[in-house]
């Protein structure tokens, strides 16, 4: 068994493929060359197929899939988008349904949307309980985008799904999104007049554990915060982070417990803290943090790491991956107690996924 990695970048998609035992890593040629690939990643229902969200300037936002775990990709005729002028600009996410739907995925869209094919691409259908929420007027445009770029389905069903948006908020369905509730309880949203209001606060990332799936985290453009009753309400953990702005965020799937993030200069810079490329690491769910550093650069290091630049491996001990708006690619075969340069010359990275294949 081999750890793959899919890069998503602003000039295509590179696949990253390790020894058994993490220590050593072949790059690929780029694929979907000219592309912005927004996210890559191999289906965890089979472990084969794998699926790229790409844009390009002439051709648009599209959908591809690999049926050979990445070597090899084919554009779907059909993407997401809405039917009116909304259209598409970008498909920010994909993400498997339940394991007891292997035809089903799900997309994130900008303007901010979430669809869903049930025929493995081949056509597309808005979610429009959710996309016409009644709060959805109090959505607005983050830095990036109005996009929703975070879905997560409890592993226990099919009925309960998890959308999050920027800026929007967290939602949740359980009833396999013929309705959704906003989820927003205890989240600061310090850019409206209301400090807590019921929706349109700024997430950034959110995931849930799949070995504990009533908890929830989020990075936020506000925080990070955990939820343990499936987000209903939010306890912030930001404190002992150096910044309460960040977008990545990466669980240890084994260790519902362990969470990782890498704080930025607030919403004006957008850098890393100091100019040091740190990971922080909470093994007690936010009470406390701790920087991981071992062979990160710690000066003049002035980069950004995006919302989908920070993954995790399901090994263990579970392995991360790290990628930069300078095209530096990161890997850590021991939790982030330390870090090797897989590649430092690859275009601004959007997007890291890790699978492990055989």
């Amino acid at each position: 068994m081999r750890t793959l990695l899919l890069i998503g970048t602003r000039r295509g998609l590179f696949a990253a493929r390790s020894t058994p035992d993490r220590m050593a890593w072949e790059l690929s040629e780029p694929m979907l060359v000219g592309h912005e690939v927004y996210h890559a990643m191999v289906d965890p229902r089979d472990g084969v197929t794998a699926w790229a969200a790409a844009a390009h300037p002439v051709w648009g936002a599209h959908v591809h899939r690999s049926d050979d775990a990445g070597r090899s990709w084919t554009v779907l005729e059909a993407a997401p988008h809405y039917e009116d002028a909304r259209g598409v600009k970008a498909v920010w996410y994909l993400a498997p349904g339940h394991a007891s739907e292997p035809d089903v995925l799900y997309a994130g869209i900008e303007p901010a949307g979430l669809f869903l094919s049930e025929d493995r691409g081949a056509s597309w259908r808005g979610v429009a309980s959710l996309n016409d929420h009644p709060s959805n007027t109090t959505w607005q445009p983050a830095g990036g985008a109005l996009a929703l770029h975070s879905v997560a389905v409890d592993p226990r069903t099919p009925d309960r799904l998890y959308c999050a948006l920027s800026a929007g908020g967290v939602y949740r369905s359980d009833d396999h999104g013929a309705s959704w509730s906003s989820l927003n309880r205890g989240v600061r949203a310090d850019f409206l007049p209301r400090q807590y209001p019921d929706a349109g606060q700024c997430v950034h990332r959110m995931h849930l554990h799949p070995r504990l799936p009533d908890r929830l985290y989020q990075q936020n453009h506000c925080g990070s915060y955990r939820s343990d009753d499936r987000g209903e309400s939010w306890t912030e953990i930001s404190a002992g982070l150096p910044s309460d702005f960040g977008y990545a965020l990466a669980l240890d799937p084994s260790d519902p417990d362990a969470a990782f993030v890498v704080p930025e200069e607030s919403s004006h810079m957008r850098t890393t803290v100091g100019g040091k490329l740190t990971v922080w690491a909470t093994r007690d769910a936010g009470a406390s943090w701790r920087p991981l550093t071992r062979g990160l650069p710690q000066a003049h290091a002035y980069v950004t790491v995006l919302r989908e630049g920070l993954a995790s491996d399901p090994l263990d001990p579970c392995g991360l991956y790290l990628g930069t708006s300078s095209g530096h690619l990161f890997a850590s075969r021991d939790a982030g107690e330390s870090w090797q340069t897989v590649a430092g010359f690859l275009p601004r990275i959007l997007s890291v996924t890790a699978a492990v294949v055989d």
